[in-house]
């Protein structure tokens, strides 16, 4: 089974800098580590580099090889492939001009560089559960060989960080087939090796690279690294040469084995996805848009093991590349998207149980620290997110034995609701809807933070938080009948809650009230994008009419191309653009920014209130498409509020991609119109 080029790219893209360089790539390594870089060949970000290990999978994300730069000789003449920014504003060298093609073969990037009347190609991707990167160069095309000069550039610094040199002296030395490197003592070593190039030691740094990227979002924009090694190889025709970048002593250097290794793993993704795609819909997978089979890739992305003290096999969800770690909130809304439609329920069962060992005092964490530590619980909804994913997976595979296993849990978690747990979460007796909150902490989705700021509180009883409550009350009842264990505790509270839910309808505006019960009383009437999930979660407390009245609202005032915005155009605070240092960007993430992961959830809301398959589908389009700019082959975080919408945050998101992948399976499963 071949895989398609589904994103490619010819000079009129990869000539001009500024947009080849708005271009990323991504190859990832199944245990939090990944490489990534500009379409240029520029690293315009921090996190870009060849070699981003995870020394500690899924955290201590570590910079070993930043890149390589190359130089080919063919026929008496020199050509640059490499290019670097500089503090300086100088370009140098420009071997993007020398790029003749680009596409993704799967998710590896591949280069075709035209030098006179040869052709040269080059390709980048990981070995799946290593910190290992290969480097493939192929002379595709010539009259004569060509000779290859490549300087390794390393570095070792947290992926936040940025490095300057100030007489750091790495150790560097032989080994066979290659040089090994240690940073200092006690870094973990990391190897440059190949089976066909030589190697010859240096030790010089290379100051100044400019990371425009970075000084757009206010932060330190340059940094040194040193040149570690040289490699020297010459190719015939139809010759490759591999260079092997990687902690692993042992690496793999059969470039051909690597390769056919990595191809294996993207078609049995392929096949998964197919078998389930046949059974559950009437489409040919085959048919379905090619942006969507890349998504199936995409999604592979961000499933990482998390290795537990009783469960070295345990699994997780990197939240988004390339800075984020795994997050509860976003591993429970990714989750059923990432693996479910793409038949590997077998992974949403193991990150259900991984996670299930987290639970403390009714509350899943919000993150994990990048470097280790206790995990922290400032979350609200991650725990209720946790019903959802819980009864999808059980939707999609009937298994009593892990509902009956995680029943216990989930119970507690309802208990320590109704009892009260941390920041003043706690159903209130007298409507049995959900209030929590603290002035000095962010606990819904909308979490921007810096300092002592938060920037949407919400404190009281959102609107998605009780309308997942509702939710989860729903599936316990369902959960606990199939188990024939009581069910009738849970069905109460739920019918409280969801007829006390009318208190969020704002007739004012024929939609719902953000949060209501705020401190001081009152409402919050600020129209936010919340409310969506009072309509597209399988257990609705509106009626249709209600139904439909958000819909139409956040279609005529929220909706984008690419997602819905956090808030209102019309409402005081509205930020449509999402630019500047970190104190404005926090200021707009969620005062007007887009969000992609809220567009599934419409287009479930509004196939709910429409029945129409083809026009909720018709919403997820320009978002697929996406796949083209910014993350190639991947769905960015964000999006400005403001028309062009510009993607911003991640260039890779988990619920993104997973949102977008679940729904559109979904409605392809679905009649053109409801009864």
């Amino acid at each position: 089974m071949s895989l398609l080029a589904e994103v490619q790219f010819g000079r009129a893209i990869l000539g001009n800098l500024e947009l080849a360089e708005s271009r990323e790539w991504l190859v990832t390594n199944g245990i939090g580590g990944f490489a990534s870089g500009t379409v240029a060949g520029t690293s315009t970000r921090r996190y870009h580099g060849l070699l981003m290990a995870s020394l500690e999978p899924p955290t201590a994300r570590t910079l070993l090889v930043a890149g390589v730069d190359e130089t080919v000789r063919y026929l008496e003449k020199s050509f640059p492939l490499a290019t670097n920014r500089w503090l300086s504003g100088d370009v140098s060298p420009a071997g993007y001009l020398q790029m003749e093609s680009f596409h993704l073969e799967g998710t590896k990037p591949v280069w075709s560089y035209a030098l006179a009347d040869a052709l040269l190609e080059k390709r980048v991707w990981m070995r799946q559960g290593e910190n290992t990167t290969f480097v493939e160069y192929k002379l595709a095309r010539g009259n004569s060989p060509v000779e290859i000069e490549g300087k390794i550039l390393v570095s070792y610094r947290d992926f936040h960080a940025t490095t300057h040199s100030d007489g750091w002296q790495m150790k560097i030395e032989p080994v066979e087939q290659g040089i090994r490197v240690v940073a200092f003592d006690g870094a973990t070593p990391f190897f440059l090796k190949s089976a066909s190039a030589t190697f010859e030691p240096r030790h010089e740094w290379y100051r100044d690279f400019f990371l425009p990227a970075e000084r757009e979002r206010g932060l330190d924009d340059h940094e040194d690294r040193l040149l570690a090694a040289v490699f020297y190889a010459r190719l015939a025709v139809g010759e490759k040469l591999t260079l092997v970048v990687s902690t692993e002593h042992q690496a793999l250097l059969d470039g051909e084995q690597a390769r056919t290794l990595e191809s294996n793993h993207d078609v049995k993704l392929f096949q998964a996805w197919q078998k389930r795609h046949s059974a559950m819909v009437a489409t040919p997978a085959e048919d379905e848009p090619g942006w969507l089979w890349q998504l199936v890739l995409a999604s592979d992305q961000f499933i990482a093991k998390r290795a537990l003290p009783d469960d070295p096999d345990g699994l997780t969800v990197i939240a988004g590349y390339p800075w984020f770690c795994d997050w509860g909130r976003d591993t429970m809304i990714a989750l059923p998207g990432l693996t479910l439609p793409l038949g590997r329920p077998e992974i949403a069962r193991k990150i259900l149980e991984s996670f299930s060992r987290y639970v403390d005092r009714g509350m899943l964490p919000n993150n994990f620290p990048d470097r280790g530590g206790a995990p922290q619980y400032n979350t609200i909804d991650a725990a209720l997110w946790y019903f959802e994913a819980v009864r999808q997976y059980f939707e999609a595979t009937q298994d009593l034995e892990l509902v009956n296993k995680l029943f216990p849990i989930l119970s507690a978690i309802v208990d320590a609701h109704v009892a009260g747990t941390r920041y003043s979460i706690k159903v209130d007796p007298a409507d049995a809807l959900l209030y929590g909150g603290s002035s000095d902490v962010q606990l819904t989705w909308m979490d921007a933070k810096l300092g002592d700021w938060v920037v949407t509180p919400r404190i009281g009883k959102p609107v998605e938080i009780n309308a997942l409550w509702i939710n989860a009350l729903s599936t316990m009842g369902q959960l606990a009948r199939r188990l024939a264990r009581p069910a009738e505790g849970y069905l109460k509270l739920k019918q409280k809650a969801e007829k006390n839910f009318q208190k969020f309808w704002n007739p004012a505006r024929n939609c719902c009230f953000d949060v209501i019960d705020v401190p001081g009383g009152g409402t919050d009437a600020a129209l936010r994008p919340n409310q969506v999930f009072a309509v597209s979660l399988p257990v609705s407390p509106l009626s249709r009419e209600q139904s439909k009245g958000v819909v139409d609202t956040l279609g005529r005032e929220l909706l984008t191309s690419f997602g819905l915005r956090s808030l209102g155009p019309s409402e005081p605070g509205y930020l449509g653009r999402y630019t500047g240092g970190p104190r404005e960007r926090d200021s707009a993430y969620h005062q007007g920014t887009v969000w992609a992961w809220l567009l599934g959830p419409y287009a479930l809301a509004h196939y709910k209130v429409y029945g129409d398959r083809a026009a909720a589908q018709s919403f997820l389009e320009p978002l697929g498409r996406s796949i083209y700019s910014a993350g190639l082959g991947s769905i960015s975080e964000i999006f400005g509020g403001d028309a062009p919408f510009p993607a911003a945050g991640c260039f890779a998101q988990a619920w993104s991609v997973a949102e977008t992948f679940r729904v559109w399976e979904f409605l392809a499963g679905q009649e053109g119109k409801s009864d």
